[in-house]
């Protein structure tokens, strides 16, 4: 049985946008017969990284700190065969994902190879994951608002030498509550995504652009979300 994690990174938890679409895209990979568990970020105690090194080079492996990622991280990433990130845009990472993904460190074994242009390391042995794939939502029109996530979501999978399955990208995602049909044609597309990386072992574009695709014009979001603060502003004075 494939074994999936997926880590929330959003400040929302089960609330949030980036929930509702984990929610459903986790769904279908249980339907593909994975098993799938969540952590939430947040729900964490988890200290910064202080860049140590001594998980490279003194007790390899080990962090100095001992905390939930000892406790309930680590344990669960070396167990997953599937490891979905869930991060909305938050300039660019919510704090506490950027955290916990700052403090991966001791799952990487720092084995360089120069592969492609590019300084490469691997997971250690005894960390099954073989494949990442990134959920993020954002509030913002255009889909490149998410670009920054996605960018950092590809380089891990490269520098960990493992594969990046996809990315599942919801732009303007809280407007999906003022379109209800696009909104469940976009959560249907999202289950039926992760149904296919389970299967097939990929997802496939045409997919991926129906869970993207834009829910209402440009010039109307842009014109709400204007209106929105010139109230608030209004208010103010």
């Amino acid at each position: 049985m494939t074994r999936v994690l997926a880590i929330n990174g959003s400040a929302r938890m089960e609330k949030g946008q980036t929930a509702k679409m984990l929610a459903v895209f986790l769904q279908g990979m249980e339907e593909a017969g994975a098993s799938t568990d969540i952590i939430y970020a947040k729900r964490l105690k988890i200290r910064p990284c202080v860049g140590n090194f001594q998980c490279w080079f003194e007790k390899v492996g080990e962090c100095i700190y001992s905390d939930d990622m000892q406790e309930v991280v680590f344990p669960k990433m070396r167990e997953a065969d599937i490891l979905v990130l869930a991060i909305p845009v938050y300039f660019p990472f919510p704090g506490e994902m950027q955290n916990l993904l700052n403090r991966l460190m001791p799952l990487v074994e720092p084995i360089l190879e120069f592969r492609n242009g590019r300084t490469r390391a691997k997971f250690h042995d005894n960390v099954n994951i073989s494949k990442i794939a990134l959920v993020s939502t954002g509030g913002w029109w255009e889909k490149d608002n998410l670009s920054a996530i996605v960018k950092f979501a590809e380089d891990f999978a490269r520098d960990a030498s493992i594969e990046f399955a996809g990315s599942v990208l919801r732009p303007h995602a809280f407007w999906m509550s003022e379109e209800e049909e696009k909104e469940r044609e976009v959560l249907d597309a999202t289950k039926r995504a992760g149904f296919q990386l389970v299967k097939e072992g990929r997802m496939t574009a045409e997919l991926l652009d129906i869970i993207s695709q834009p829910l209402v014009s440009e010039n109307e979001l842009r014109e709400w979300y204007n209106a929105a603060y010139g109230r608030a502003k209004k208010g103010l004075d």
